[in-house]
């Protein structure tokens, strides 16, 4: 019997390799988004919304992770624990994104428009227009849209042009009825005007909106008098928009990455989108043009770009959107009391559903107090208008000593963090970049208060960004704290950011790329032993992505042990769970809803012997060991059972957000038994649902 039990495993192992491709894991993430566009029980322009989110996502993935398989073309491999090749990835990729697409293609056509017209929202073809639309879109284009355009021929003077990442290009073909001669140009659909234009000219149905590459490729007479339009066809280049910075060899950090931002757009192409009906001979131009083979060609239905859809979602129309959030407040009567509070006992922040105004009044108290002599801050994503950044930059001329690790390389954050960086620097703070060859993506905030005649620190640690839009739209969780060891561990951080030190001491801190590995294999370690010893053991870890082969051979080896494992992965997960004589107790659900699922948490043990921490790390090879992340730990049993009740009880409670992983790594999303109530995670969180103790 004990034979045949192995030879299940092994075949089940054989089936399943012991890790899941990384990339793969990402786009059936991505179709889990494009899920909660198709999903009717969603506001209508919530689901628009999701649909304009995944095309934003996918540019990205081409941007960054196809990009990066494409360099390893021809070049030197790099090692996946799944043992993928590039070339493979790159077919299998394709595969996916072609059914995906034209999935997001067809439920846009065929559900959403039209359920957006009998709502009164007309997205139109230049066909269905009535006559006086027409006439108002033509006057609207000689005014407003023909003195921008440049169309670009293509001939022995006219060179190939160059063609920007992800703009939205026409491809027009005419005939010169004099000589006969066949032309082609290239006119590059304007990023400066909306890509919806509203109409005048109605005729009472509602608000009537023509895609402006609609209107530019039905005015192309305008454009080229006197000759013959034979074709126009849209088409869309991505670029590689990764950048590779040798920082040992940079003497000026801030000057390299702003010379690379700007050479950034020239990158390599790596992906060409089409509208279908592509003439062969202009096909082949464009892809040798972006030196690009076949395979690279992405043919699209409907619009191309669907990232342009965030404009068509942002319709006045609130009650075809989620309800407003007005998230929970924190409010004090004076400057001290914010610190009096902090004093009294830790208190946690759970956004979006508490606001993040209370860490914005922990910051603009700090810079106003009298009494507060220091502030040092670490600034990863600070945004175009960053509140905090504008009040660190009051703090310092206002005499305080600042001091702040802005992250240069956050990527597509790099000309707003740019900017503040000069002007705290203008502003009289100490600005730095972090340590040398590391991303610092640690989020901390140090105040040091003079209070009679010692010194006390108050500190603001948390899984998220100080950014105070995103902080409306992702779920973070934050801690303010006057404990002495993690002020004490605050210090020793920012020390060593601005200077140099090779083994500081941390007390309550783990940090990476120094402790944070080991801790975590540490505490998986321990939960293992305990198993072994028929000792009660859990592990819960709420996390965006897992990815580092050694913490899941770690996992793999607790779930062996019979440690009960729950993961919730929002993202990417390359661990396999439920595979027979490998991960059987492991359970991998992945949480997709009206937020970005973002804070990162987690657990083990049991009962009252559990410990509970919150981390800016997921568990990737680049947060271990190539960033600067924190993990810190959670003591008041107040805000343990605060995040039992929002964090891990709603996740078990879901019935219709919630996607379970099996051992083939696809994923099955939760629904209602008959008859029984919906569930929403976070839902349960709403402010008017579940009020909460601040504490």
């Amino acid at each position: 019997m004990k034979t045949a039990v192995v030879t299940v495993a092994a075949k089940e192992r054989e089936a399943h390799p012991r890790y899941v491709n990384r990339e793969l894991s990402w786009l059936e993430f991505n179709r889990r988004v494009l899920d909660q566009a198709a999903d009717p029980t969603r506001p209508l322009l919530e689901r628009l919304k999701f649909v304009a989110i995944f095309g934003s996502n996918l540019d990205e993935f081409f941007m960054i992770r196809v990009s990066g398989l494409h360099e390893q073309l021809g070049g030197v491999p790099v090692a996946t624990p799944d043992m993928t090749s590039a070339e493979d990835q790159l077919a299998a990729i394709r595969v996916t994104v072609q059914a995906e697409v034209a999935r997001a293609a067809s439920l846009l056509i065929r559900d959403l428009l039209p359920e957006l017209a009998r709502q009164g929202i007309h997205v139109e073809t230049w066909t269905s227009l009535s006559e006086p639309m027409k006439q108002w879109a033509h006057r609207y284009f000689r005014e407003s849209v023909f003195p921008l355009l440049t169309p670009l021929a293509v001939d022995p003077v006219h060179p190939f042009p160059f063609l920007s990442n992800l703009s939205l290009s026409l491809a027009v073909e005419a005939t010169d009825p004099v000589t006969g001669d066949r032309r082609f140009a290239r006119i590059k659909v304007p990023e400066s005007l909306p890509r919806f234009v509203a109409l005048g000219g109605t005729d009472g149905r509602g608000a009537h909106l023509l895609p402006l590459e609609d209107l530019i490729a039905h005015s192309l007479g305008d454009l080229f008098p006197g000759v013959v339009i034979e074709d126009c066809l849209f088409f869309r280049v991505t670029r590689d928009m990764d950048m590779d910075i040798l920082e040992e060899e940079a003497a000026d950090l801030l000057s390299v990455v702003d010379r690379e931002i700007r050479q950034r757009r020239f990158g390599a192409a790596v992906r060409l989108e089409v509208a279908p009906g592509l003439p062969a001979r202009v096909r082949k131009l464009l892809l040798d043009k972006l030196e690009l083979e076949d395979d690279d060609l992405y043919e699209t239905e409907g619009l191309l770009g669907l990232s342009g859809l965030f404009g068509l979602a942002s319709q006045p129309r609130p009650e075809l959107k989620d309800p407003p959030l007005v998230p929970r407040t924190v409010e004090w009567d004076g400057p001290d009391d914010i610190f009096e509070a902090i004093a009294e006992g830790d208190i946690l922040l759970h956004h979006p559903y508490d606001g993040f105004g209370t860490v914005l009044q922990f910051l603009r108290s700090a810079a106003e107090h009298p009494d507060v002599l220091a502030i040092k801050m670490t600034l990863y994503r600070a945004g175009s208008n960053s509140e905090t950044a504008a009040a660190l930059v009051r703090a310092a001329e206002g005499g305080k000593q600042v001091a702040v690790s802005v992250e240069l390389k956050a990527r597509f954050d790099e000309e707003n963090n740019i900017l503040w960086a000069r002007a705290l620097e203008r502003a009289g703070a100490h600005v730095f970049y972090g340590a040398s060859g590391l991303k610092t993506h640690a989020k901390a905030l140090l105040v040091v208060k003079r209070e009679g005649h010692a010194l006390r620190r108050y500190v603001h640690l948390s899984t998220g960004n100080y950014n105070a839009s995103t902080a409306k739209l992702y779920t973070d969780t934050g801690l303010l704290t006057c404990d002495p060891d993690l002020g004490a561990d605050a210090t020793e951080l920012f020390n060593a950011l601005s200077g140099f030190s090779r083994t500081p001491t941390y007390r309550k801190l783990a940090v990476a790329p120094v402790t944070l590995r080991s801790t975590i294999l540490a505490k998986i370690e321990a939960q293992t032993a305990r198993a072994r010893a028929s000792k009660p053991a859990r592990i819960f870890a709420k996390l965006n992505a897992l990815v580092d082969k050694q913490v899941i051979d770690a996992l793999y080896q607790a779930s062996a042990a019979g440690v009960p494992v729950d993961l919730v992965v929002r993202g990417v997960c390359c661990l396999r769970p439920g595979v027979a004589g490998v991960s059987e107790n492991i359970r991998v659900r992945s949480l997709v809803g009206r937020f970005l699922e973002h804070e990162r948490v987690l657990v083990f043990g049991v009962g009252h012997e559990a410990t509970y921490f919150l981390t800016s790390a997921d568990w990737m090879p680049r947060n271990l060991d190539h960033r600067v992340e924190l993990l810190f730990p959670v003591t008041s049993e107040a805000i343990q059972d605060r995040l039992r009740r929002e964090v891990l009880e709603p996740i078990e409670r879901d019935n219709c957000r919630v996607y379970e992983m099996a051992p083939d790594a696809t994923y099955k999303r939760r629904h209602p038994a008959p008859g029984a109530k919906p569930v929403d995670a976070q839902a349960l969180n709403l402010p008017h649902a579940a009020p909460a103790d601040d504490r």
